[in-house]
């Protein structure tokens, strides 16, 4: 993992003349989506979610992941490229059944993503914007906490700007890791978001997302409800926080999330 910072930071170093000005930040996070816009040539926006708490309960079995450190980092190449390193520091999982009254738990760090974002209009974000981002995972420490092989994807942001409220779309298709950690499958799906500025610095936005997973083990189709709110500091930070609820049996129960933004 700690090659491929390295690798982006050195992309980043060899083109600061080519950074540009006067673009406003664009975080990925918080939210179920991702946004179309890209970072300026030779800037850096680190991502990093400080807690993540899942809950998931299937009768008797309740599975509780909370994650910490769990970071992005984001590297504008192009006017209208952008290559992306994440990786979760800190992942620990406790399952508990109460018939048999026995709980396990592990602790492990994440999967490695990279990723490369390919904006085809307006990649500061605003009016109509789309961009093209396929994406790979690799496997780290897995065991409950990574997904234990490579997957990988691609993800289409699209996203309409008009004044203070925002539209966002992200149709996915994935090559998904099964459940079992052992081999790959369809996976596909899409984020429809509503977003509004309440003002320069403060921002809202709900959203909802559908995937159908066609593990062999077992076919799922999820339904989450998403509210996040992020608050600038300033032109180059960010803190959020954030809640998605599931609306089936095929969800887990809720998720709650905070974390950070800075651009560099």
């Amino acid at each position: 993992m700690g090659g491929g910072f390295v690798l982006l930071v050195a992309l980043a170093a060899a083109c600061p003349a080519m950074a540009e000005e006067g673009r406003d930040l664009c975080p990925d996070r918080p939210g179920l989506g991702t946004p179309a816009c890209t970072v300026e040539p030779g800037r850096i926006v680190f991502e990093l979610g400080l807690a993540d708490w899942t809950r998931e309960q299937d009768g008797p079995e309740r599975t509780d992941t909370v994650l910490a450190g769990d970071a992005l980092l984001r590297i504008g190449l192009t006017p209208s490229l952008e290559a992306q390193v994440g990786w979760t520091a800190i992942g620990h999982v406790r399952e508990r059944d109460a018939a048999l009254g026995t709980v396990r738990q592990r602790t492990r760090t994440g999967d490695v993503a990279l990723a490369l974002r390919q904006n085809l209009r307006n990649p500061d974000g605003s009016g109509f914007s789309i961009a093209a981002m396929p994406y790979a995972s690799l496997p780290t420490d897995g065991n409950g906490v990574g997904a234990g092989d490579w997957g990988a994807g691609l993800l289409v942001p699209i996203g309409i700007e008009a004044g203070p409220v925002s539209i966002g779309l992200t149709p996915h298709v994935d090559a998904a890791v099964d459940g079992d950690g052992d081999g790959r499958h369809l996976a596909y799906g899409t984020v429809a978001g509503l977003g509004f500025d309440l003002s320069d610095a403060v921002s809202v936005s709900t959203e909802i997302s559908f995937t159908r997973d066609r593990d062999p083990a077992g076919h799922a189709s999820e339904w989450l409800a998403g509210l996040s709110a992020g608050w600038q500091t300033s032109d180059d930070s960010q803190w959020d926080a954030g809640v998605n609820l599931g609306l089936n049996r095929d969800s887990p129960d809720f998720q709650l999330y905070a974390g950070y933004v800075r651009r560099f």
